[in-house]
């Protein structure tokens, strides 16, 4: 399938989406929509395997369009189901019974089953709680089947999602059943719900070009980036990870590279987008033993994983990217104060959490890691706590390189943001300053990156190259006697500068110019002479 197929799948899904979520705003059936995408491709990619597995025995179903084939061979071999079960756990990691099949529920839609509403809550609740071995409570809680948004009464309901399957059925049979092309349409999709979200997408999303850059960078050889990618990343950590768009494109660039990737971890505190980012993740096939992804709050580190105190047994990251929330209000306490993230570094202040998100990363990277975290431009010049922070990190020789970024590039916000890139061991001994701000494409409700600006960016960082006005390395000397503020503008200004005049030049152009004029002066008189307009 090619790029264009892949947008068209989207933007016909889209369109489904636009002409029938009627009065439910568009958050509520981006949940619905989504939803139905990830288990159609659950089905898929299940019958796939199914059809491997079973070889000739899979039956031919091509008399009997009405019939799935694993149902048929359900009730044909009742006494090997156990076993073949067993077998698919083992291939796939997961088990679906033919009734919650896409294509049963899609053919209950398409005939208007008075079953659908109650076969679809079923078969949700057994993906739940049964096809991962329970590893996924909870996966569907957000979408309300019986919601009144859908219709008044279950008839009404069930009419309403008979209508909106049968829509999502007819727009995939379109296109190839790829599974790789249903993770790129639930890509767009989240795309799109996130730019009809506006404040609320930064929650669950970050704009596919930044992502790009953080993960472009994360994948290099931390010591000498010019040598090109790593081979390996053991854990990758996003703990604000949101739908896990940012984590899908680290692995996406190793894999591309041809190196591999360990586990993958993330963490988010709103329920939606955590079921969100578990779906994503299974929708872009990576196994459910290939991710971790936890439910709860950063800040108070309230995942049991990462709070080991044995250092022999204590989770490290290879890799930490992350987009949290700006400027976060949080309720900073003595306990946090004695936190082992915070307590060489202090507590960030209550109005801007944006440096304990920093530190909370920071204390997971592994030695040979590179974290590149998203904050609001105030990290590099705001006083007082963050001043500390950012002091002793600048002092310890963490902050490797400042790289400020165009405004409105997010849907949440219009303002410029920068990427912090930090390592636990870094060579240089200065840090490299890359102001990208002027470099943009302008749209009509966001900006954009395009390819050339974001190669611009990491190839700088890459090879640490420096340019007049957009990127320079400075040492530790002039960034103290600036009181460790790190504004951008003050080592890299895009500004240029007044063009020096060269007075005694304008001198003699100006003399030059007189003596033209009193040359053309003469010239015009003489021809008035000539013509008897003036005495002779």
């Amino acid at each position: 399938m090619t790029e264009s197929d892949q947008k068209k799948l989207g933007i016909t899904l889209w369109n489904i989406a636009d002409d029938l979520r009627g009065a439910m705003n568009a958050d509520d059936f981006r949940d619905y929509m989504l939803s139905f995408l990830f288990l159609r491709y659950l089905s898929d990619n299940y019958e796939a395997a199914a059809k491997k597995e079973l070889g000739a025995d899979y039956p031919d179903t091509a008399d009997l369009p009405n019939v799935t084939p694993l149902s048929l061979w359900y009730q044909d071999y009742a006494e090997d189901v156990a076993d073949f079960e067993k077998q698919m756990r083992l291939k796939v990691h997961y088990v679906i019974e033919p009734q919650y099949l896409w294509s049963n529920i899609a053919e209950l839609a398409r005939t208007q089953n008075p079953d659908l509403l109650t076969t679809l809550y079923n078969g949700f609740k057994y993906i739940e709680e049964k096809s991962f071995g329970g590893n996924f409570q909870g996966l569907f809680s957000e979408i309300n089947l019986h919601s009144e948004k859908l219709g008044r009464k279950p008839a009404e309901r069930n009419a309403k999602l008979c209508t909106i399957i049968q829509k999502i059925a007819e727009g995939i049979a379109q296109f190839s059943t790829n599974t790789d092309i249903l993770g790129d349409a639930y890509e767009y999709l989240i795309g799109q719900f996130a730019a009809g979200s506006g404040k609320k997408a930064g929650e669950f999303y970050t704009p596919q070009q930044i992502s790009t850059i953080l993960s472009e960078i994360v994948t290099l050889d931390s010591q000498e980036p010019k040598t090109g990618k790593k081979k390996k990343l053991e854990n990758v950590l996003d703990f604000a990870c949101g739908s896990g768009s940012l984590l899908l494109n680290v692995r996406n660039r190793m894999r591309q590279e041809g190196g591999t990737i360990g586990k993958i971890y993330g963490q988010e505190k709103n329920i939606t987008t955590y079921n969100l980012a578990r779906m994503n993740m299974l929708l872009h096939g990576v196994k459910d033993t290939e991710f971790e992804i936890h439910h709860g709050d950063s800040l108070l580190n309230d995942w049991g994983i990462l709070n080991e105190m044995n250092p022999a047994k204590k989770l490290k990251f290879d890799a930490v990217v992350a987009n949290p929330p700006f400027s976060y209000r949080w309720e900073p306490n003595d306990a946090l104060g004695e936190d082992f993230r915070f307590k060489n570094y202090g507590l960030a202040p209550k109005s801007a959490a944006d440096f304990a998100f920093l530190l909370h990363g920071f204390h997971f990277l592994s030695d040979n890691g590179v974290m590149a975290i998203i904050l609001p431009h105030g990290v590099l010049f705001r006083g007082g706590a963050e001043e500390r922070i950012r002091t002793k990190l600048l002092k310890d020789g963490h902050i490797d390189t400042v790289i400020g970024l165009p405004p409105n590039l997010f849907f949440s916000t219009g303002i410029p943001v920068c990427v912090l890139v930090l390592k636990r061991c870094k060579k240089p001994d200065d840090v490299l300053f890359i102001n990208a701000a002027d470099h943009f494409e302008k749209g009509k409700r966001q900006n954009r990156l395009l390819p050339e600006h974001i190669d611009k960016i990491v190839s700088t960082y890459q090879y640490r190259k420096e340019e007049e006005r957009y990127s320079r390395k400075v040492g530790m000397a002039e960034i103290e006697k600036n009181d460790y503020n790190l504004n951008i503008s003050r080592y890299v200004s895009t500004a240029k500068g007044e063009e020096t005049i060269d007075l005694q030049a304008v001198n003699a152009e100006l003399r030059a110019i007189e003596k033209r004029a009193v040359q053309a002066s003469e010239t015009h008189n003489a021809f008035l002479k000539e013509l008897g307009l003036l005495p002779i």
